[in-house]
């Protein structure tokens, strides 16, 4: 008794594949083409939406800001600090020994440009919003920013100098576009 093979001897092609392995593989690539299809919208749907996406960045006039004023922009729902410093704030910012602070960053490493310094405006102890913006707000011992509900103080280069803060105000990605605009994000 010989055993008769399962396939029929024209069922192979040149190559040695069957009838059976060409019909997997055709199901298989169109079941794959049809499941990208099928998940397609559902994946693009994870993408940022438009609104989100302009808030990513945001551009500031800096023209209408004197010397010595502080403004308050939105940035990502979080409140950014763009000062407008005087040259005793900056040459006060520079001057201080850097291995004494808790968070050591030199003012240069802060502000790309020495007149302007750009920070998130929250305190980095518990996320409250520091006061200092004003002329009329404490601005704490150092001549920064004050937070009154724990009692952080930073200085004029945003740097945490007294209280519980364990870190220096974030400086967010920025850059100049001009000498009177930039871009925050």
């Amino acid at each position: 008794m010989s055993t008769h093979s399962a396939t029929h001897p024209s069922d192979k092609d040149s190559k040695g594949g069957t009838r059976r392995d060409f019909l997997f593989l055709t199901a298989g690539a169109f079941g794959a083409v049809g499941a990208g299809i099928f998940s397609w919208p559902f994946i693009d749907s994870m993408n940022p939406a438009a609104d989100t996406l302009a808030m990513a960045s945001t551009e500031v006039d800096l023209s209408p800001v004197e010397v010595g004023q502080s403004i308050t922009v939105t940035w990502r729902g979080t409140p950014v600090f763009i000062r407008h410093r005087t040259a005793e704030e900056i040459e006060a910012a520079r001057a201080v020994d850097v291995s004494s602070l808790r968070d050591p960053q030199t003012d240069e490493d802060r502000a790309t440009k020495p007149e302007w310094l750009v920070i998130v405006g929250i305190c980095t102890h518990l996320g409250c919003v520091p006061l200092g913006q004003k002329k009329t707000d404490p601005h704490g011992e150092f001549g920064g920013w004050f937070c009154p509900c724990h009692g952080s103080h930073y200085d004029q280069s945003g740097r945490i100098r007294k209280g519980p803060a364990p870190k220096n105000m974030v400086v967010p990605e920025y850059t100049f576009l001009s000498d009177t605009l930039i871009r925050i994000g």
